[in-house]
């Protein structure tokens, strides 16, 4: 038990280290620190044009949102950069569980998330002065834990096309824009259809923000549970299913001989 608790967490921080990169620190602040603030702003300001929502949405909604970047395409390099670099066949050839290894990669990427949703969540309060009850900051802090780890499954997810298709960016990409559409961080989940309130459903942060947004205005713990619990149901669901698709590929490309195939 020792070893497995080993592999997934020393694992997964030197795989952290090893396959999200960036150039420069000032690249990993501006990307991923100060561009979710200045999206935040962007739609705080024009949903006060429009007169679609206060402040208190968008803050919330946007502060969730700003886990998926880093989470998402952290779960997707964790597969994907392993073939990129031509590193693949080691991993596959180790006798320790793929999956457990795996896995175990989404936690640095969602302790990431973590700190880019605090540091939204903060600096969009003190620039458009909002208030929150201070005794919902622990269970606020747990929503956007839960909703990381959610986005980082659904990331492995989509990594674990990468052992089948060449190219699973592109899939990344539009998923980032589905999170942004269809889950109600800007838009409100009542002006949008049916089908694609159905979709957001299934995808993670959709219930996070909901349980965000009800621990900030006050409504207590015991009425975000149902969401907090939907959300992290669904971040289980990807999780088994990256799991799955994992072996399921492996044993294909196996067959294939296409694990290295570029």
């Amino acid at each position: 038990m020792t070893g497995l608790f080993r592999l997934i967490g020393t694992g997964g921080v030197i795989a952290y280290r090893a396959l999200f990169n960036w150039t420069t620190p000032s690249m990993f602040i501006g990307s991923l620190l100060v561009g979710p603030i200045f999206q935040l702003l962007f739609f705080a300001y024009l949903g006060r044009q429009l007169g679609v929502a206060d402040d208190r949405f968008y803050i919330v909604g946007n502060a969730v949102l700003a886990a998926s970047l880093s989470c998402v395409f952290g779960g997707t390099m964790a597969v994907a950069n392993e073939r990129r670099f031509g590193t693949l066949g080691h991993v596959l050839l180790s006798p320790r569980s793929r999956t457990a290894v795996f896995l175990g990669r989404v936690l640095p990427y969602a302790g990431n998330g973590l700190l880019i949703a605090v540091t939204t969540l903060t600096v969009g309060s003190l620039l458009l002065g909002l208030r929150m009850p201070l005794g919902a900051l622990p269970a606020l802090l747990v929503t956007l834990a839960v909703a990381s780890l959610a986005c980082g499954f659904f990331g492995l997810t989509l990594g674990a096309l990468g052992l089948r298709f060449r190219d699973v960016w592109v899939v990344s990409n539009v998923s980032v824009a589905l999170l942004l559409l269809l889950t109600g961080v800007n838009v409100p989940a009542a002006g949008l259809p049916g089908w694609m309130r159905a979709v957001g459903e299934a995808l993670p942060i959709t219930h996070a923000a909901r349980a965000a947004r009800q621990l900030v205005a006050g409504e207590g713990f015991g009425a975000a549970a149902p969401a907090l619990a939907a959300e992290a149901a669904v971040g289980f669901g990807y999780a088994l299913l990256a799991a799955l698709l994992l072996k399921l590929f492996e044993a294909e490309s196996r067959r294939r001989a296409s694990l290295d195939t570029l």
